[in-house]
């Protein structure tokens, strides 16, 4: 599965990273998401998609 975060809805509340730390990170010059890898499988799938879930701006895709 494709993860992306589209960067123009991010609005850094961090929600993602703090369910789904091992897809998801914040970077550091304005705390928006990223995911860590773009491809994931296995148990990150299930992890990535409440990390998605958690996002209210829904600026996650998963693809």
């Amino acid at each position: 599965m494709r993860v992306q975060v589209d960067a123009n809805q991010c609005q850094g509340h961090g929600l993602c990273q703090m369910t789904s730390p091992e897809v998801f990170a914040l970077r550091d010059e304005d705390g928006h998401a990223y995911p860590i890898t773009e491809e994931v499988d296995g148990a990150l799938v299930n992890a990535a998609r409440d990390g998605a879930d958690a996002c209210p701006e829904r600026a996650i895709t998963l693809k």
